[in-house]
Parts: structure tokens; C-alpha cells; sequence
């Protein structure tokens, strides 16, 4: 089961790190140079928590922290 979020379908997304060095131009420098560009993942905030569903059964699920802060899922007691 993958870390997604079953309110929003919330989930990891790929992106990139851009590693610079040097000095900008504007502080006086030859200006920054790239020294090497990676993929990284940029995880969501998700967590599994035990929910109330439509039917009124406790299940678990994961759940990200926008959609419990806004209210949109029913925590089990």
C-alpha cells in the first residue's frame, strides 16, 4: 500500500537538487557555477491513522495533515 492520501490523493512527487558554488555577480563574484544536479522526492506529510468511514467501520488509512486539519476525514475514537 503506497503512502497516498484518500481524501486528495495526495502523493510523493520526483524533482531535482541543483548544487551551486561560487559568488553571485551582484556581490561581487564571477557568478555561481553548477556543480552537479540530482533527483530527489518531495514526501508528503501523510500519516496512517484509524478513520470512520461512509458506513460507520473503523479503518486505517493514510490520511495527509491538510485534509485532518481541515476536517475532512473522522477520526475513530
Amino acid at each position: 500500500m503506497s503512502k497516498v492520501c484518500v481524501v486528495c490523493e495526495k502523493r510523493s512527487v520526483i524533482g531535482g537538487h541543483t548544487a551551486r558554488r561560487g559568488m553571485a555577480r551582484i556581490k561581487g563574484g564571477a557568478g555561481r557555477k553548477i556543480t552537479g544536479r540530482s533527483k530527489r522526492a518531495f514526501k508528503t506529510n501523510v500519516h496512517k491513522i484509524k478513520i470512520v468511514d461512509a458506513k460507520g467501520r473503523v479503518t486505517s488509512a493514510y490520511v495527509c495533515a491538510k485534509c485532518l486539519k481541515a476536517g475532512k476525514v473522522k477520526k475513530a475514537r
